[in-house]
């Protein structure tokens, strides 16, 4: 497997990649690999208002907060995204992004359309990578649902009704990938991701580059 090309810090701006799709469609999987083949891609951690569950800890697993808390860093501007799931408060805190991505380095989230629509609208939205993943048929995606012997059929026909809502907004993403081999597909994330990097909004020295030339150019006149 290649391994991308190491860019220092400061020779360009992170990319907020956001990777979607339906329960079943391989995301976690996909997501895992592209993070094995370039280990500076960073996975954002949400904050949430529900109580940690065993063994999980603050700042790793999530950002554990108060409502009180969250609805301030919502109403201040702090999330990226966010909203509320059973009773409980997610989002993606921007700060944390923010200094990221100015590093150079690039943030993973795995979130649903909202989240996904939220993050494109927000101020840092020219950073933004959007990537929806596409089972190759409805009967093999919930072929893959049942594989995993962890649901009832009640349970999993909820989910896809649930899968079917996510697909229906997949025109509102940049990229849109079947996902019918893991192998193709992840070729496919990389060369998107490294031709992502290149975009002149992810350049910052491009400007006092041309500038230079242009006084090259002027002093030749």
């Amino acid at each position: 497997m290649s391994t991308p090309s190491k860019t220092p810090q400061g020779d360009r701006r992170g990319l907020l990649i956001i990777l979607s799709s339906p329960s079943g469609a391989g995301k976690s999987t996909l997501a895992k690999r592209l993070r094995a083949w370039d280990d500076s891609i960073r996975f954002s951690v949400s904050a949430t208002t529900r109580a940690p569950r065993p063994g999980e800890v603050d700042g790793k697993d999530y950002h554990f907060l108060s409502e009180e808390d969250f609805k301030a860093k919502v109403q201040d501007g702090g999330m990226l995204e966010h909203a509320r799931v059973f009773g409980n408060y997610y989002g993606s805190p921007r700060a944390a992004v923010q200094e990221a991505i100015d590093a150079g380095q690039d943030v993973l989230f795995d979130i649903d359309w909202q989240g996904a629509q939220q993050i494109s609208n927000s101020a840092l939205n020219q950073h933004t990578l959007s990537i929806f993943l596409l089972p190759p048929s409805i009967t093999e995606l919930h072929r893959r649902l049942q594989d995993r012997a962890q649901d009832s059929e009640e349970v999993i026909a909820g989910r896809m009704q649930k899968s079917w809502d996510e697909i229906s907004h997949w025109d509102a993403y940049d990229f849109v990938l079947i996902n019918d081999d893991l192998d193709e597909t992840e070729e496919k994330l990389k060369a998107i991701l490294t031709a992502a990097r290149l975009r002149r909004t992810q350049q910052p020295k491009l400007t006092d580059h041309v500038r230079t030339l242009q006084t090259e150019f002027e002093d030749t006149q």
